[in-house]
């Protein structure tokens, strides 16, 4: 049976029609707002009693929160000699341990941690975490990006994940010492899980990566269509990040917003922003960036530059 005027009507009532070019690029137009620079102080960790902060900055980004980035929030937990439960609609939790040490219950395991631990857990993976002193966490999980679909998640695609910092550490220390390390661009070790041989990442939206910046280095300009919730696990005053849209005719970020890095402190590099690492200081620093780099690079979309 035809459908009635009103019923048309009705149906219709949210159909819109644009020109081409007033739609094709919302983030040109203002429509849809970048995502901001922003970086985030580890005075939180100094502080006392068993709390989560997220780091928000989704008035900035018009959507639901809390929420980092369009589809990542990261959060800095403290756990001071005590319990505290930790809970996301997420696929995806990861949970970096940047000092302390303790304990967390979650999917039905038991896993202890120490500085330097990481622990990514799957859909459903609520959390009671525990020190006998205080510790420290940074905790990044994909729910903004699962809000923004309205969905939740039915089923665990992988089991929980731990990864111990002795054989991130070691494995680091000789992708550093190789002959193709001492000529990379970035030293690092890419953290993967067995359940996702395409992507070759710790979760299929999260992607994360422990790198070292050496003493008196820098690493030159990259950028890369995922967001980066960067984590500076260790360093010295003199290591920053320049972040930037273009590049000049050498190669370096034209007019580069600077971000000083502070042990425990936690900044935000947009998508498809050049950056590039520096350490003027006389020890070597690590940094740990997590992405939404599992879902990009399923998508084929991570596309991956270097300048030079």
């Amino acid at each position: 049976m035809l459908s009635s005027a009103t019923d048309r009507q009705a149906s219709s009532a949210q159909a819109q029609y644009f020109s081409y070019g007033e739609a094709a690029n919302p983030i040109r137009s203002g429509l849809t707002v970048g995502v901001p620079y922003r970086s985030f102080s580890p005075t939180f960790f100094a502080e006392r009693g068993s709390a989560v902060m997220s780091l928000d900055l989704s008035e900035e980004l018009q959507c639901s929160g809390p929420a980092t980035g369009p589809s990542l929030c990261a959060n800095f937990i403290r756990v001071d000699d005590g319990e505290l439960r930790t809970s996301a609609v997420a696929t995806s939790q990861l949970f970096f341990v940047a000092e302390g040490q303790g304990e967390s219950e979650a999917c039905g395991e038991h896993f202890r941690w120490s500085k330097g631990d990481m622990l990514v857990l799957p859909a459903g993976g609520d959390a009671i975490h525990s020190a006998s002193a205080k510790a420290s966490l940074y905790w990044v999980h994909d729910a903004p990006l699962l809000r923004h679909l309205g969905v939740t998640p039915s089923e665990a695609r992988f089991k929980p994940t731990f990864y111990s910092h002795l054989d991130s550490q070691g494995r680091l220390a000789e992708i550093a010492a190789s002959p193709s390390g001492a000529r990379a661009n970035r030293v690092s070790v890419l953290l993967g899980n067995a359940a996702f041989p395409q992507t070759r990442t710790v979760s299929h939206t999260l992607w994360a990566m422990l790198g070292i910046l050496p003493a008196g280095q820098e690493q030159k300009p990259h950028r890369h269509q995922s967001i980066a919730l960067d984590f500076a696990v260790d360093c010295r005053p003199g290591c920053y990040t320049l972040i930037g849209t273009e590049l000049d005719e050498q190669g370096r970020i034209r007019n580069p917003h600077r971000e000083d890095w502070s042990t425990g402190a936690a900044f935000v590099t947009p998508p498809g922003y050049w950056h590039s690492h520096h350490n003027a200081s006389a020890a070597d620093a690590y940094v740990l960036p997590i992405q939404d780099a599992g879902l990009h690079t399923y998508l084929r979309t991570l596309d991956i530059l270097f300048s030079g």
